[in-house]
């Protein structure tokens, strides 16, 4: 399985140039790994773009789902990265893994990946795809 997290509400760039999770963020992020805890999310890699923001909700997660996940930045998870990148780096990959990146690069690699770019990304949300004859094909969504 991969899961894609788009990281919880931040606060504005005139707050904090780094936008860290604003209080309800942080709730947030908290709650939605605990919805995917009880979904039986475990991934054994947890990657994020290295932002603040995107950090932070992948740490919600990591504390949740799996406290013993590899977990680091990488790259392809920026805004403005190509989704191949992220295309290129999961296909293949055995173990469970989650991103935690952000708009508009998440819906695009959704799109990618499941070939249907009527899919929305849910915002804040996550959305698991399960690979299947060589074809992603999305499982659930949480929002």
């Amino acid at each position: 399985m991969v899961y894609f997290a788009h990281h919880a509400d931040a606060v504005g760039p005139e707050v904090d140039p780094q936008r860290p999770l604003s209080p309800g963020g942080r709730m947030h992020a908290d709650a939605i790994a605990r919805r995917a805890r009880d979904r039986g999310v475990n991934p054994a890699v947890i990657w994020h773009s290295g932002k603040l923001r995107a950090r932070q909700t992948a740490e919600a997660f990591w504390r949740t789902c799996n406290p013993l996940a590899e977990f680091s930045a990488i790259r392809g998870l920026q805004p403005s990265d190509p989704p191949e990148w992220i295309r290129d780096r999961v296909t293949g990959e055995s173990r469970d893994v989650m991103l935690v990146g952000h708009m508009p690069s998440l819906p695009r690699i959704l799109w990618l990946l499941t070939d249907d770019e009527t899919a929305a990304f849910p915002p804040h949300g996550l959305v698991a795809l399960e690979e299947s004859s060589g074809k992603w094909i999305e499982a659930y969504r949480l929002s």
